[in-house]
């Protein structure tokens, strides 16, 4: 039986690894070349990393707080908030794009008052942000809850003993202690959020975006032209998943 799990197991790794390893195999490094030229490639991806920033700096303004009220405190619905949080990591992506024009296209209530400040979430890159938060906020939201768990909350009941204020003790005392949980969050958000396609193509098909860019190029070109973005895409997401793990690794050596 230990045999056939871990063949399972190497199955299961073969199965993650190659096709990460086949976009890689034989791509065309003259195609690839012009795509690292490509301006209309660049401003994609640029597009992509920024507004999944500005994503994942919402989250943080709105999930860490929330984070920490769930970890520390029992309230009536508590349960249902927490599952209300993880919603959008079980719904379709096309659906939560369908969800998110419906609540905020400019003929909506929000989508008006939006449009009455200048903003508007269709094709713009506050849509692309909106639907790579929408989506992406969860993994921010439990890795800071981890990171708020992972140490003793006497800690911060001797400081409010010792006079120090709500406030000063989350900044001071809560955000240190749980800032590896909280990194490790964020940058997971941000990933998720660059890699995002289903609503962003539906709420804000323009300024594209590299995932709506490789789904435009295939159509049109085929795979041999759609090879080299998804190749960029992945690196950039791989360093990102290796920043990740080395800060666990880190963690992990400190409590050792």
């Amino acid at each position: 039986m230990k045999k056939i799990f871990i063949l399972l197991g190497l199955l299961l790794l073969f199965m993650i690894i190659f096709p990460i390893v086949k976009i890689f195999w034989g791509l065309d490094l003259g195609i690839f070349r012009d795509t690292l030229g490509d301006s209309v490639v660049l401003s994609a991806v640029l597009t992509s990393l920024e507004c999944a920033l500005y994503a994942t700096f919402a989250g943080a303004v709105l999930g860490i707080p929330a984070a920490y009220i769930i970890t520390r405190y029992d309230f009536p619905g508590k349960g249902f908030a927490s599952s209300i949080i993880n919603i959008p990591v079980v719904i379709p992506h096309s659906a939560a794009g369908i969800a998110l024009l419906s609540a905020f296209a400019s003929h909506t209530f929000f989508g008006a008052g939006l449009a009455k400040m200048g903003l508007s979430v269709v094709d713009t890159k506050l849509g692309v942000s909106l639907g790579m938060f929408f989506l992406s906020v969860p993994f921010l939201i439990n890795h800071s809850i981890g990171g708020f768990s992972s140490y003793d909350q006497r800690i911060e009941k001797s400081a409010r003993v010792l006079g120090a204020g709500f406030t000063r003790t989350f900044f001071t005392i809560s955000l240190p202690l749980a800032k590896h949980g909280i990194i490790k969050g964020f940058i997971m958000m941000w990933a998720r959020g660059i890699s995002e396609f289903g609503a962003v193509v539906i709420l804000a098909y323009h300024p594209l975006s590299a995932s709506v860019l490789i789904f435009e190029r295939f159509g049109a070109y085929g795979l041999k032209y759609t090879k080299p973005i998804a190749s960029l895409l992945i690196l950039i997401c791989l360093l990102i998943f290796i920043v990740v793990q080395l800060l666990s690794n880190v963690k992990n050596k400190q409590n050792n």
